[in-house]
């Protein structure tokens, strides 16, 4: 298993991916640092495994839409919606990780 470098709100993880996706998993959670500070400028200092738990459920809430959105080209919807439900699984994974360590 190989293991991907990242960071979010300031702190240093490394996560286990499959070999070959460090860089997609590195570029994902950007997104997610970026969501995660967007979140953090609309509601303000509310701690870290909040604003996890909001982008969470933000993350989920457009996994929804896309599910009862998918029509057009089934095949590609669902690959899209299997990494979003990959994705939602590792980021409520790493909340429930940040929410061990305090």
């Amino acid at each position: 298993m190989a293991k991907a470098d990242i960071s979010l709100r300031g702190r240093n993880f490394s996560i286990a991916c499959a070999p070959g996706q460090e860089q997609r998993v590195q570029r994902l959670a950007e997104q997610l640092d970026a969501r995660i500070g967007q979140i953090a400028s609309a509601v303000g200092d509310i701690g870290d495994e909040r604003l996890l738990l909001i982008t969470a459920l933000s993350l989920l809430d457009e996994l929804d839409s896309a599910r009862r959105g998918v029509s057009a080209r089934p095949e590609t919807d669902a690959r899209a919606v299997d990494i979003l439900i990959a994705m939602a699984g590792r980021v409520e994974a790493l909340a429930a990780r940040l929410e061990n360590e305090d």
